[in-house]
C-alpha cells in the first residue's frame, strides 16, 4: 500500500517509522510512505506557510496555496482512487473498523495540520475525509498520522509475523484483548491461570473469550453496547461477573480481618502503656 503524508515535519515521521514492525514492513515493501512538505511549495524567501486568522484571535492558520500544491504533488504520486484525509481534533473518530476499511484502499494521503488549524477552504475543496484519533488537542497532525499508519499497516499481509495476530488483537471483534502470559510460570508467587497450561484448546478459547468480554464490560461498556452479545457470550460474561464479585468479597474480608487484627494489637499496646 502507498501512503503519502503532507507535513511540515517529515523528518519527525521518517524517524518514528524506521523502527520495529513498521520499519520491517517498509523494508519489505509491504507499505510505502512518501512525504510532501508544504514549505517546498512556497514562492517567498521565508517559505511562508501560515498567516494570521481573519476575525482575530490567537495562533496562526495554514494557508491554502502551499497545502493545496503539496496535496496535488501527493495525488500525482499516489495510485488512482487514493483518498485524502485531514487529521484534526474535529474529525470523525478513527477506530479499528475504519483502519480495516482503509487497508483495502489503493492508497491514502494524510494531511497533518499545525498551529491553530488550516484554512477551511482547503478542507472543503481538497479533502475527502476528516479523522480524529481522540477527544484531545495535539500540537499537530504528525502523531495522529503515525497512529493511523501503524494501525493500517498492521492489517496488511506481510507486516506481522503471523497474520493471525492482527485478527486476534483488541477491537478486531469489537472487544478488548484478553490477558497474556509468558514464562516463567511463577513470578513473585503469582502463577499463570491453569487453563492456559492445560493443552485443552477449546477450554483456552472459552477462557480467552470470557476474559475479553469481562475486560470490555469493566473498561469499555460502550463497546459491548454497540456490539451486542450472543447467548453463549452472555453466559460467559455472567460467570465472569460472579467470579469478580466473589474476588472482591474475599478481598474486602481480608481487609476487615486485617483491620480487626490491628485494633487488637493497638488495644494490647495501650493496656501495657505506663501511666
Amino acid at each position: 500500500m502507498r501512503i503519502a503524508v503532507v507535513s511540515l515535519f517529515p523528518s519527525m515521521l521518517r524517524e518514528a517509522l524506521a523502527h520495529g514492525v513498521l520499519g520491517r514492513a517498509l523494508e519489505r515493501g509491504v507499505v510505502e510512505v512518501d512525504y510532501f512538505d508544504p514549505r517546498e511549495h512556497t514562492a517567498d524567501v521565508h517559505r511562508t506557510v501560515d498567516d494570521r486568522p481573519y476575525g482575530g484571535g490567537p495562533g496562526m492558520v495554514l494557508k491554502v496555496e502551499p497545502l493545496r500544491d503539496a496535496l496535488c504533488a501527493a495525488r500525482a504520486a499516489s495510485p488512482e482512487g487514493s483518498r485524502a484525509v485531514y487529521l484534526g481534533a474535529d474529525g470523525v473518530r478513527f477506530d479499528q473498523s475504519r483502519a480495516r476499511e482503509a487497508s483495502g484502499w489503493p492508497g491514502l494521503i494524510l494531511v497533518a495540520g499545525r498551529y491553530e488549524g488550516v484554512d477551511e477552504r482547503f478542507v472543503e475543496h481538497e479533502i475527502d475525509e476528516q479523522w480524529s484519533i481522540g477527544d484531545y488537542v495535539l500540537s499537530g497532525g504528525e502523531l495522529p498520522a503515525l497512529v493511523v499508519i501503524d494501525a493500517i499497516a498492521r492489517l496488511l499481509p506481510g507486516t506481522l509475523g503471523s497474520a493471525e495476530s492482527a485478527i486476534q488483537e483488541s477491537f478486531s471483534d469489537g472487544l478488548l484483548d484478553w490477558p497474556h502470559y509468558t514464562r516463567p510460570a511463577s513470578v513473585d508467587g503469582r502463577g499463570v491461570p491453569a487453563v492456559l497450561a492445560s493443552g485443552d484448546h477449546a477450554a483456552i478459547g472459552r477462557w480467552r473469550l470470557q476474559q475479553s468480554l469481562g475486560r470490555t464490560w469493566l473498561r469499555r461498556p460502550d463497546l459491548l453496547a454497540r456490539r451486542g452479545m450472543s447467548a453463549e457470550e452472555r453466559i460467559l460474561l455472567e460467570e465472569f461477573k460472579r467470579a469478580a464479585a466473589a474476588r472482591r468479597a474475599q478481598e474486602d474480608s481480608r481487609v476487615i480481618d486485617a483491620s480487626y487484627g490491628e485494633g487488637e494489637s493497638n488495644e494490647q499496646d495501650h493496656s501495657t502503656t505506663e501511666r
